[in-house]
């Protein structure tokens, strides 16, 4: 490879982590227009391994929302990315995907602490020269806590 073709690898690696942080970040502020325009128009969010909801992206905003007003603290530790890039020859394409373990310690107003780990599969496409969500996917493996019914 060249080191252009490199350095837009790095590039595209850098741009895609963003995205993935971002998605985590908009989830423990509880920022859904900035969840939302992560996404694709037709992006969609998985949460039915951790007891939620499948569907448009807009629609998972609406029920993580709701969901998530209990817990006063709220934190997503997206560790352990394993990205592979679409490739095109030597090129990089238009289509990544990333597998990465994750950690959510939630409090809830009440004081009650809820700790859930698992793996998150993300599937991004190039759209407009940026790096969007078309796919999010919860593979929640294990919970511990008071209230282990949803989420």
């Amino acid at each position: 490879m060249t080191q252009r073709v490199d350095l837009a690898t790095v590039m595209d690696r850098l741009a895609i982590d963003e995205v993935i942080t971002g998605y985590a970040v908009a989830v423990d502020e509880g920022d859904w227009p900035g969840f939302r325009a992560l996404f694709t128009a037709d992006g969609r969010a998985d949460y039915t391994a951790a007891g939620g909801i499948e569907g448009p992206a807009a629609e998972v905003a609406d029920w993580l929302a709701g969901m998530l007003r209990p817990y006063s603290v709220r934190q997503h530790l997206i560790v352990n990315r394993r990205l592979r890039l679409q490739d095109l020859g030597g090129y990089t394409g238009d289509r990544a995907d990333v597998r990465a373990d994750y950690l959510s310690p939630l409090r809830r107003t009440s004081g009650a602490d809820l700790l859930r780990g698992g793996t998150f599969t993300f599937g991004l496409i190039r759209d407009d020269a940026r790096w969007r969500l078309r796919t999010v996917a919860v593979h929640e493996k294990w919970r511990r806590g008071p209230d282990t019914a949803t989420l």
